[in-house]
This record gives structure tokens, sequence and C-alpha cells, in this order.
């Protein structure tokens, strides 16, 4: 295979930076993009010099791998039917709408022996990299990420549009069982949830604490976590760490107080992430996020999800008597 020949289903504000990177990258071939606004489509095939498409079974027979970037409710249905084609298929976050069309997505992948990989972007962040190789044994997590409201991603609630995002990474960084749920959230632009808190707790002992709105005034993507004589703090936007930790000297009443910045290289994390998606098809690497880890935080959410609605309905009811 000299190049993998790549096309892009959905390319709204997120396909379209999927096509442009693909059409950066030596390794693929960018055949074509597909979006239901056949202008769109029409003028991101024209920006990446392919072709457009309004349907994507169009792409059967020209492309070894698709990218699928479409409403959440619709990954399943396009993904199957892609992996039955024989096609390798890279879905965004989250895997799918359901446990249940998660689980189509796997099956199809494994009866015909395709990659699945799920577009969990953070892991490709240079600070995350650099942060699980000094995370040992967490015990306390907090997690917020907020951003402005925006008419993108309204098919699904801010825990799976944006709280999934920190809910994998804690449970890379945390990987016991999860024990206990309690969580809140509220509708307030939207018919769906907007804002939810999550308190998570791990069958080891650790806790924690994530928060995601869709409806705040500024962008933070920041996730904090506490380990034995240790406090790291990490941004994903600037892509850093600080570090604080506890140094005992020798003859000293008091341990001191040591603080340092890890600053890795900056790297856009979606060239890094479809880069990896190439490889895996090449069968170079493992597939970084697989279709089973995408359905795992898969289920955290949706058990958050449906702790909040729970509480939301019981709270609706009280003030209604």
């Amino acid at each position: 295979m000299d190049k993998i020949r790549v096309g892009v289903i959905g390319v709204g504000a997120l396909g379209q930076h999927h096509a442009r990177v693909y059409a950066s990258l030596p390794e693929a071939e960018l055949v074509g993009v597909v979006d239901a606004l056949p202008e769109r489509a029409g003028e991101l095939a024209a920006r990446f010099g392919t072709k457009a498409y309004s349907d994507y079974r169009e792409l059967f027979g020209k492309v070894d791998a698709v990218n699928i970037a479409a409403p959440t409710t619709l990954h399943a249905e396009i993904g199957v039917h892609c992996l039955n084609e024989g096609i390798h298929v890279l879905v965004e976050k989250p895997i799918a709408h359901t446990l249940e069309a998660a689980d189509l997505l796997i099956q199809a992948a494994r009866e015909n022996d395709r990659i699945l990989q799920i577009g969990h972007l953070e892991r490709f962040n240079p600070a995350v990299v650099a942060l699980r190789e000094i995370v040992t044994r967490p015990r306390f997590f907090e997690a917020h990420r907020m951003g402005l409201f925006s008419p993108r991603s309204l098919d699904v609630d801010v825990i799976l549009d944006l709280m999934i995002h920190d809910l994998d990474i804690i449970s890379l960084l945390a990987p016991s069982a999860v024990e206990k749920v309690t969580a809140v959230g509220i509708a307030i632009l939207s018919s769906r949830i907007d804002i939810a808190n999550a308190r998570i707790q791990f069958t080891d002992g650790c806790v924690a604490n994530v928060t995601a709105s869709r409806v705040s005034m500024e962008k933070v993507r920041k996730l904090r976590l506490f380990q034995k004589q240790e406090y790291i703090s990490l941004d994903f936007t600037r892509q850093d760490l600080a570090v604080f930790s506890l140094k005992h000297n020798a003859g000293a009443p008091l341990p001191e107080i040591m603080n340092r910045k890890i600053e890795p290289e900056k790297k856009e994390p979606l060239l890094l992430e479809l880069a990896s998606f190439l490889e895996a098809v090449r069968g170079r690497r493992p597939i970084v996020c697989s279709g089973d880890e995408g359905r795992h935080a898969l289920a955290l959410a949706t058990q958050i999800r449906e702790q909040a609605e729970n509480v939301h309905a019981r709270e609706f009811a009280r003030g209604g008597e």
C-alpha cells in the first residue's frame, strides 16, 4: 500500500480539520469529502483538491479508510456499513450515542478484521503523554472543561460532547473499576444537559470530580490530580504541566515544596491522531484508542447522564408539588 486512500464523512466544524490534515499527510490520499450539505462538501473539496460527495456510499471501492465526523447518532449506521465493506474506520468521539450502537461497531470491526479507532483527541495532547509518564497512583482528580455556547453537537448533551474527553483520560490514569457515581446536570440553552458535574469513586479509593459546561463565558481545559506528596496541574490548551512535590531534607523540621514546569514540544493532537490511525491501518502500530476503550468512556458517560437526568427529574417533580 503506497498511499492510504481516505475519505472524510462529515466536514462540519470538526470534519473540515480532519480533511485539512489528511490533505497534508504524505502517506494519505484524500479521495473525497462527504457532507449532507453539497455546497459545504464542494467548498472543502475545492480547497483541498479532492472530490465532493453527498452520499458516503459513493466512497465504496475508492477508499481504504474513512474518517467519520458526522453527527454522533449516525456513527454506528455509517461505521458498520463501511466496516462491512472492508474499510478501516476512525470515528469521532463518542464512539456512538448508545452502548448498543457502540457494540454494533465493535462487532463489525471484529467480524471484518478491520481497524476501528475512536477519536479521543486528548490522548495525543503532548501534555497528556508527559503526564502518563509521571503518574503513579492518583488519589484525587479535579477536571474542568468549559466552553462558549455553539450550535455544534447539539444532538448530544455536554457529557457526551465535552466531559467524555476527561472521563477517557481519567480512566487511563485511574484504571480501577468505578464503584459509585453521583451527578447533576441542567439544560440551559438547549433541550439537553448543558452544564454537568459528576463525582466518581473508584474501587481503589480514588475520587474524581468532573465539571463540564458549554454555556460558559470562557474556554477552560484543565485537569488537576493529587498523588502521594505530589500535585500536578495540566492545561490542555497550553499543553503544559505544573508539578508540585514535597522534598524531605535530612535535619529539616519541615519538608520543602519543590515545583517544576514540564513543557513538551507543542504539536497538533489531531495531526498525531490521524497519523497514528494510518500507522494502525498499515499494521505498524497498535490502535491508540480501540472500540472497547471508546465504549468504556461511553459507558461511564452514560452512567453519569442517567444519574444527572434522574436527579433533575426528581427536583422538577418536587418543584411542581
